[in-house]
């Protein structure tokens, strides 16, 4: 095991491997909300993309972010690439274009995640501020190429950028000029965590409607509601998707860690430094049989690195992660976190949602996900439109919220955060159909206005 990680015991059995998902069940009473999102960075003066040195860059904007937190830089290389707080669960990194994230702490109430959020915009705000940064709450950056997007100094983009461009139009895209928005939630048992992934893996290309943000790229309309969603539908078949096989009898942790054992491996990391296998089985791994780290076998960690590579449309750890939203603003950042919450943490909303989806077949699931990227709400499906389907999920949600009676200071409970969600039913318009409205309209197809509009 030369070299490699030396806090993280070898695999020795199946069990282990099984056993790096399955030991994330916890009762009910501590199930907590994460909340990740993704924000575009662009200078305004002149409008352009942000590099990651300088004294206006990316890495000017982690210092200003540490001193003013007292969070911690962490490194790749002599370089910052993220900030750590060390007092709970959470922190800042950046994706491969300089996409701002904040992993959210686990929070007990939507309350907290909105408190969270407006305290992180806060202070990255301030900072910002003075060197001309500015954040930008959309699905795809709406104006540049991925040739003009300075890249981030991390390793592990290094290994994955060439990669991308073997197994997928539209790899770099994703990599470099689409934000996101993720909930990450808990569960129980196994069957806990079978059920709330059948239900979330079906319902996602729903809340890809109800959250469609990205109608643009490269300065134009790009024809489709949610661009990001369909960038994500060309970028590697083998670690994307709608996992059919999790509808299948029998489904569990084991069946998960098959599918990953048999996803192609990206990186392995040794005293610090990244392994590029991209291409390579995590099979051949557990045989000692990786043909740039001969003899080598696999630790916990390597498995858990592995695991975090793939990206379905929800995705299995040691909890479950919904991945299928386009960025936006504050507020439908926090209310993707309440559509979840609201679907998944209340028992009776979790069987509603269920038996709203339960009969769909594996063809209907594959067309939702094809489809809603284009037509969002407008997608024809079972004699009426996704629209219904997407009241009906919206107005399960709120029950839930209603029942878990989460209350803040003024009395109010957690239904209050689903308001964005209200307005989209109530005009039966997502945010991209706005923006196209304006875009097509007062901005006489001009999209250099979202910057000011959609700017957090």
């Amino acid at each position: 095991m030369a070299g490699a990680d030396s806090f993280s015991p070898l695999i020795e059995s199946r069990a282990d491997l099984i056993e790096a998902m399955s030991r994330g069940a916890k009762p009910e009473a501590e199930w907590r909300i994460g909340t990740e999102h993704e924000k575009h960075v662009f200078h305004t003066d002149p409008l352009r993309p942000v590099t990651y040195e300088g004294p206006d860059g990316v890495r000017a904007l982690l210092e200003g972010i540490e001193k003013a937190t007292g969070w911690h830089p962490f490194y790749d290389g002599e370089n910052p690439i993220g900030l750590r707080n060390d007092a709970v669960a959470g922190g800042i990194s950046l994706e491969p274009g300089g996409q701002f994230e904040l992993s959210g702490a686990p929070m007990e109430t939507l309350h907290e995640t909105a408190a969270e959020m407006a305290e992180h915009l806060r202070v990255a705000k301030a900072v910002a501020a003075p060197l001309d940064i500015h954040f930008l709450g959309l699905g795809v950056t709406p104006l540049w190429a991925v040739k003009d997007i300075p890249a981030m100094p991390k390793s592990r983009y290094g290994i994955m950028t060439p990669y991308m461009d073997k197994v997928g139009s539209l790899g770099t895209s994703m990599m470099y000029r689409s934000c996101t928005v993720q909930t990450n939630l808990d569960f129980s048992s196994e069957a806990d965590m079978v059920k709330k992934l059948r239900v979330s893996l079906a319902l996602q290309p729903i809340a890809t409607a109800l959250f469609a943000n990205s109608p643009f790229a490269d300065g134009r309309d790009t024809g489709y509601l949610s661009f990001r969603s369909h960038i994500w539908l060309n970028t590697d078949d083998a670690r994307t998707g709608m996992l059919p096989f999790a509808f299948d009898e029998g489904f569990g942790f084991e069946q998960y860690a098959d599918h990953a054992l048999d996803v192609p491996m990206y990186f392995v990391i040794r005293n610090g430094k990244y392994v590029n296998v991209a291409g390579e089985n995590f099979r051949a791994f557990l045989k000692g049989e990786l043909p740039q780290l001969p003899g080598e076998k696999p630790t916990i960690k390597d498995w858990e690195d592995h695991l975090s590579t793939l990206f379905p449309e929800v995705r299995l750890k040691q909890f479950l992660e919904m991945r299928g939203a386009d960025m936006g603003n504050e507020a439908h950042v926090v209310a993707l976190s309440a559509f979840w919450t609201g679907l998944l943490y209340d028992s009776v909303s979790l069987e509603a949602a269920w038996e709203l989806v339960r009969n769909w077949t594996e063809d209907d699931r594959d067309y939702l996900r094809r489809e809603i990227p284009r037509l969002g709400l407008d997608t024809p499906f079972d004699r009426s439109s996704i629209f219904d389907i997407a009241a009906q999920a919206v107005g399960i949600s709120e029950a839930g919220l209603v029942r878990r009676n989460r209350l803040n200071a003024q009395g109010q409970d957690e239904t209050i955060h689903l308001a964005p969600l209200e307005e989209t039913i109530r005009t039966g318009k997502a945010p991209a159909q706005r923006w196209l409205e304006k875009f097509h309209g007062e901005w006489n197809e001009d999209v250099t206005p979202v910057f000011v509009e959609a700017e957090m």
